[in-house]
């Protein structure tokens, strides 16, 4: 039953402009799949799927390593780039310092990346930081994100 919903999901983002989760479930809804949004939210994890600007400029679902993701990925450097100032990690914790009211646009480009280290960020306005399990994984996330800049 999630193989099947599964396809569906890349199915209806491949011909569909899904800009929500409550569209994806209701388009899952009429094509058989009846599911909560948190079925929706867990589907897309699974599925790292992420938001991209189509031609129009509206943000939409598309499965990571698609063309759509290309543009995406180079948005998501410049972002990087002109957000973090300084970045360092202390045990399992990466610390990114970033311009002012900044912290929060680096944390969602690192959310929507779907880093395997990253357990969670937290963003204010000049720092995030970036929950790993081990200070090996913090070192690792460290280098990737450096690797970016």
């Amino acid at each position: 039953m999630k193989n099947s919903r599964h396809a569906k999901i890349l199915e209806l983002i491949t011909n569909f402009d899904v800009e929500t989760q409550e569209d994806l479930a209701n388009l899952l809804a009429d094509n058989g799949h009846k599911v909560t949004q948190a079925t929706v939210c867990r589907d897309i994890k699974e599925l790292r799927l992420m938001k991209a600007a189509n031609e129009h400029g509206v943000y939409k679902y598309v499965q990571a390593g698609s063309k759509t993701d290309i543009a995406a990925s180079k948005q998501q450097k410049s972002i990087l780039t002109q957000a973090i100032q300084h970045m360092d990690y202390a045990q399992n914790i990466v610390i990114i310092k970033t311009a002012a009211g900044m912290a929060q646009a680096a944390g969602a480009v690192i959310d929507t990346m779907s880093l395997d280290e990253v357990m969670g960020s937290i963003a204010g306005d000049d720092t995030l930081l970036c929950i790993v399990k081990t200070e090996d994984a913090a070192k690792e996330l460290t280098a990737k994100i450096r690797s970016l800049l």
